[in-house]
């Protein structure tokens, strides 16, 4: 199976190609995207933005992550990453990073949106689900705007560093998701 590409009114989300390193890595390598995600260290390691799209650019298998560069469409500038995590049970989660210039103006959520279009049309989860650290209401809009519901705090559920970290966990099921 190929690796989607989506578009809405003013993205293209596609899959992730050689030339996306050094954008990726710009974008990437910022303390406050770091600081807001779990996975994401800072400073960004040279090198790490290659090996990441390499290993994102395979056929797609139902049990692989879906993950797509977000690109505007008019321009062609690379903004930031999607994807879709599938869990057991027809569920997935959903994770993004958008590079800081691009905040505020509505991307992430309509990124959103299409990729949970997909999930629920074209790979058959039931369940699509995200969490966010406590502090971040920029990304618990996003996930409200984009139809999730927020379901609760889990106390301390992650750990980034020497930091245990409150996450809202928000969720849509394919019952409630309106095209």
């Amino acid at each position: 199976m190929k690796r989607p590409v989506l578009t809405t009114e003013r993205l293209t989300l596609r899959p992730l190609e050689a030339g996306d390193a050094a954008d990726l890595r710009r974008l990437i390598d910022d303390p406050i995207i770091a600081r807001n995600t779990l996975r994401i260290p800072h400073p960004y390691p040279e090198g790490a933005a290659e090996e990441w799209i390499a290993k994102h650019n395979d056929e797609l298998k139902d049990v692989d992550e879906v993950v797509v560069a977000m690109v505007i469409r008019e321009t062609g500038e690379f903004i930031g990453i999607m994807g879709l995590m599938p869990k057991p049970f027809d569920a997935a989660e959903i994770g993004y990073w958008l590079g800081r210039g691009y905040w505020g103006r509505g991307f992430a959520t309509e990124a959103a949106r299409a990729l949970i279009r997909y999930g629920f049309e074209e790979r058959t989860f039931n369940r699509i689900e995200a969490t966010v650290f406590s502090f971040n209401d920029a990304s618990a809009k996003v996930l409200e705007k984009s139809g999730m519901t927020f379901e609760g705090l889990l106390r301390q559920a992650v750990r980034k560093g020497d930091d245990y970290i409150d996450v809202r966990m928000y969720s849509i099921v394919k019952s409630e998701f309106q095209r």
